[in-house]
């Protein structure tokens, strides 16, 4: 996995990668302002729909169109103490290929 760093245009980090699927992720350090934060997650929920539902005989997945003014949530927001909650489960899977 190639990891790039690169800062947002109001001057934050953060990291693109691709997960398993080929679909683009980040993680990005938060504005907010109270508290260390990070968002992580994929950068589009890429809407899919079966395409037997939209065209006769169709087969696979295609793209599902929304209008401009649906919102769907991709990214977590998390402060460094979720991370610190969250990391125990991510070493146990690197370690053993579990998460409990």
């Amino acid at each position: 996995m190639k990891l790039k760093t690169k800062k947002t245009q109001r001057g934050f980090d953060y990291i693109e990668f691709t997960d398993y699927y080929g679909e683009k992720c980040s993680i990005q350090k938060s504005s907010l302002g109270d508290k260390d934060a990070i968002w992580m997650g994929v950068d589009d929920a890429n809407p899919q729909i079966m395409a037997s539902k939209v065209v006769k005989n169709g087969t696979g997945w295609v793209k599902y169109p929304l209008p401009d003014d649906v919102l769907l949530s991709t990214r977590m927001h998390l402060t460094k103490k979720q991370v610190k909650q969250l990391l125990p489960i991510l070493i146990k899977f690197i370690e053993t290929g579990e998460i409990v």
